[in-house]
C-alpha cells in the first residue's frame, strides 16, 4: 500500500474511531440547533432538512483561520477546489463531481456569477464580510432554476444584531501578504444596521511554473515572476420591523480589485463584484407569509496584457421573486415567481447580449409522526431554449430517537451561457440545456456526544456541453456519471472539538462509445478526506487540519495527471483581554509542492498573524 493509500485509510479510520469512541469520552453535549433557509427557501433547523447540508458560522470562521473563501469550503464534503496559482487567482467549485459551472451560488438570496463564463469568483470575496454560509448537496434546480446541479452555496453578509458592537482586525502573513477589516453593527428596537470594509492584498508566488509554454499546458507561457493582487470590499446590510406584520431587509456589497497572473494573451485583469437588493416580508398571522425581493447583481472583468488593454467582459442581471407560505392541512404549502434578466457588454460584440428567465415553483412540506416529506416541482420558460421542467421528492424517518433515514430523487438544469451560445466564432445558438437525474440514500445519527452521517448518490448528467470536432463548435454531445460515498462525523472526544468528512466518488464520462468514455472527469480525486480538532486551553486555543486528496487528471483524456497530496494545516490564539485576540495559522506546515490544475503552482509553508478585535459585554 503506498502512502497516500496509507493515509486515506487512516483517514476512514480516524472518522470510524470518532464515531465509536466520542460516546463514552465526554458524555452528552447540549447545542442549538442551526436555522437553515436554503434547502427549502423557508426557515427550519438543520436537523430537520431533509437535504445534506453543512453550515459554516462566522464562529467557525474565525476558529478554522482560512486564508481565503475557497478555502474554508474545502471543508464541504464532496467539495474539490482546483485553484490557478495561489491566492486571489482564479478558483474554480467540483461539488459532488459536478463542473464548475453547475453550482449555484448565492448572496443573501440573490444570485451572483459571470453570465459569460458561467461560474463564479468566489476568490473575490472576502472571508471577513461572511456572516454565515449553507451549502445543499444535491439537485435543487426544482427550487432555484439553473445550474442548481451539484448543489446551493448561500453566503450570507456579515451582521450581529443586538447592542452597538464594533469589530476590527489586521493581519501580516508570507509573500508580503496584508489583511485589515472593520466595521460596526448597531440596533435598535425595530432595526439594525451593519458596515464591514476590508482591504487585502499581496505579492503572491509565481502562478504558473516554468515549461508551460515548451508543455502548452496551464498558462501557456514562462513568466517566473511574482504574481500579486490587491482587493477592496464594502458591505451595508439592514433591517428594519414597522410593526407585527410588515418588515423589510436590505443590502449593498461591492468588492474590486487588480489581480496579476501568468499569461500569452492577457496576464492581469481589474475585477469587481457587487450585489444589490432587498426584501419586504409581510406576515398577518402564524399562517401565512409573503415575501417579496427584488435585487440585482453584476461582474465586471478587464483583460491586460503587460499594462495594455486587451478586452473587457461585463455582465448584469437583474432579479425580482415573489413567494407565499402558507400553512394547510398540517404542513407548509410554497409557491412563487421568479424572474431575472442578464445582459452582457463586450468588445467582442456578442450576437445577442440579453436573455430574460421566468421560473414558477411550488413545495409542499409535510411532517407527521417518525415521517416528513419534502416535494418541489419548478418550470422555467426561458427566452433563448424555451422551457424547462424539473422537480424532486424527499422523504426522512427517523426510526430511532438519534437515528433517521432518508431518500431523495431529483432533477436538474443548466442553462448554456452567453459564451456558449453567442461568442464570435466560437459559440452554438441551437445548444440545449444540460440535465441531471439524482438518486441519493442517507442516514444520520445525532446520539448525545455529536453527529454523524453517511450519504451514497448518483447522478447521471445528459446534454453535457463539448466541443464537437465534426462542427468544430460546441454541441450537447456528452454525458457523465456520478457516485458517491459521503462520511461526516463530528463531536468531543477528550476535551477536542473534532470533525472529519471523508469522501469516495467515481465520476467519469458516459459517452457511450465516445472516444473519452469510462475516462475520469478531470480535477475530481476520487478520494478525499479532512480531520479538524481544536480546543481552548482558558485563553489559548489551538488547533490543528489534516486535508488529504487522491490522484485525480487534468483533462477529460486523462492523459496529464494530477498527483494525490497530505496536507497539515496548525492554528493558535491568545486571548490578551476580554475584547483583544492574537491568531496564528500556519498552514502546508511540511512544505508540499502540489497542483490543483497542471502547471499552476500552489502555496508552500505559510503563516498568517492576525489581531482582532472584538468587545464582549462585562
Amino acid at each position: 500500500m503506498n502512502t497516500f493509500h496509507r493515509s486515506y485509510a487512516r483517514a476512514w479510520l480516524v472518522a470510524l474511531a470518532l464515531v465509536s469512541a466520542a460516546a463514552l469520552a465526554d458524555g452528552p453535549t447540549t447545542t442549538l440547533p442551526q436555522i437553515v433557509v436554503t434547502a427549502t427557501r423557508t426557515a427550519q433547523t438543520e436537523d430537520q432538512t431533509l437535504a445534506p447540508v453543512t453550515v459554516i458560522t462566522r464562529e467557525e470562521i474565525e476558529l478554522l483561520q482560512p486564508a481565503s473563501l475557497q478555502d474554508l469550503l474545502d471543508d464541504t464534503p464532496g467539495m474539490a477546489i482546483s485553484n490557478q496559482g495561489g491566492p486571489g487567482k482564479v478558483s474554480a467549485m467540483f461539488l459532488r463531481g459536478t463542473n464548475a459551472n453547475q453550482v449555484l451560488v448565492l448572496v443573501d438570496g440573490i444570485r451572483i456569477g459571470s453570465a459569460t463564463a458561467g461560474t463564479t469568483p468566489i476568490q473575490q470575496i472576502p472571508v471577513d464580510q461572511i456572516q454565515r454560509i449553507e451549502i445543499v448537496r444535491g439537485p435543487f434546480s426544482s427550487l432555484y432554476g439553473s445550474e442548481a446541479v451539484g448543489g446551493v452555496i448561500q453566503i450570507f453578509l456579515r451582521h450581529a444584531p443586538g447592542q452597538f458592537t464594533p469589530n476590527a482586525s489586521v493581519g501580516i502573513g508570507s509573500y508580503r501578504h496584508w489583511k485589515s477589516s472593520a466595521g460596526f453593527s448597531a440596533a435598535g428596537d425595530k432595526g439594525w444596521i451593519s458596515l464591514e470594509a476590508t482591504h487585502e492584498q499581496s505579492k503572491g508566488i509565481n502562478a504558473c511554473r516554468l515549461g508551460a509554454a515548451e508543455a502548452f499546458a496551464g498558462c501557456f507561457a514562462d513568466q517566473p515572476d511574482r504574481d500579486g493582487f490587491h482587493d477592496n470590499a464594502l458591505t451595508m446590510h439592514g433591517a428594519y420591523r414597522f410593526d407585527d406584520h410588515w418588515s423589510a431587509d436590505a443590502l449593498a456589497m461591492r468588492t474590486q480589485g487588480f489581480n496579476k497572473y501568468d499569461g500569452s494573451f492577457s496576464d492581469a485583469d481589474a475585477y469587481a463584484t457587487q450585489v444589490v437588493g432587498g426584501q419586504l416580508h409581510f406576515r398577518p398571522d402564524h399562517t401565512l407569509n409573503l415575501s417579496l425581493r427584488a435585487g440585482s447583481s453584476a461582474d465586471f472583468d478587464e483583460d491586460f496584457l503587460q499594462g495594455v488593454y486587451v478586452d473587457h467582459f461585463d455582465t448584469r442581471r437583474a432579479l425580482g421573486s415573489l413567494q407565499a407560505d402558507v400553512a394547510v392541512a398540517g404542513g407548509l404549502l410554497s409557491a412563487g415567481l421568479d424572474w431575472q434578466r442578464e445582459t452582457v457588454a463586450s468588445n467582442y460584440g456578442f450576437t445577442e447580449d440579453a436573455r430574460s428567465d421566468r421560473g414558477l415553483f411550488a413545495q409542499w412540506q409535510r411532517g407527521s409522526g417518525a415521517q416528513s416529506l419534502q416535494a418541489n416541482v419548478r418550470h422555467d420558460d426561458n427566452s433563448q431554449f424555451g422551457g424547462e421542467t424539473t422537480g424532486s421528492f424527499l422523504w426522512g424517518w427517523t426510526f430511532d430517537k438519534d437515528l433517521r433515514v432518508t431518500a431523495s430523487w431529483g432533477t436538474a438544469f443548466r442553462a448554456p451561457t452567453f459564451n456558449d451560445l453567442y461568442y464570435p466564432g466560437f459559440s452554438n445558438p441551437e445548444l440545449r440545456p444540460e440535465s441531471s437525474r439524482n438518486v441519493e440514500l442517507g442516514l444520520h445519527g445525532t446520539p448525545g456526544w455529536g453527529d454523524w452521517s453517511l450519504s451514497v448518490y448518483r447522478n447521471d448528467i445528459r446534454d453535457l456541453i463539448s466541443w464537437d470536432a465534426a462542427i468544430n463548435l460546441p454541441n450537447n454531445i456528452d454525458r457523465a456519471r456520478i457516485t458517491g460515498l459521503e462520511g461526516v462525523a463530528g463531536g468531543m472526544l477528550a476535551g477536542w472539538n473534532v470533525r472529519t468528512t471523508a469522501t469516495l466518488m467515481d465520476a467519469r464520462d458516459d459517452a457511450r462509445g465516445g472516444f473519452d468514455d469510462g475516462n475520469e472527469l478531470p480535477r475530481r480525486p476520487r478520494r478525499s478526506a479532512r480531520f479538524d480538532a481544536d480546543r481552548s486551553f482558558g485563553s489559548l486555543d489551538l488547533g490543528a487540519s489534516w486535508y488529504i486528496a487522491g490522484r485525480t487528471y487534468d483533462d477529460i483524456g486523462n492523459q496529464h495527471p494530477l498527483g494525490g497530496y497530505a496536507l497539515i494545516n496548525l492554528r493558535a490564539g491568545w486571548r490578551c483581554s476580554r475584547d483583544w485576540k492574537l491568531q496564528l495559522a500556519l498552514n502546508n506546515v511540511f512544505d508540499k509542492q502540489y497542483e490543483t490544475a497542471w502547471f499552476y503552482n500552489q502555496p508552500g509553508r505559510n503563516f498568517m498573524l492576525t489581531l482582532r478585535y472584538r468587545p464582549h459585554p462585562p
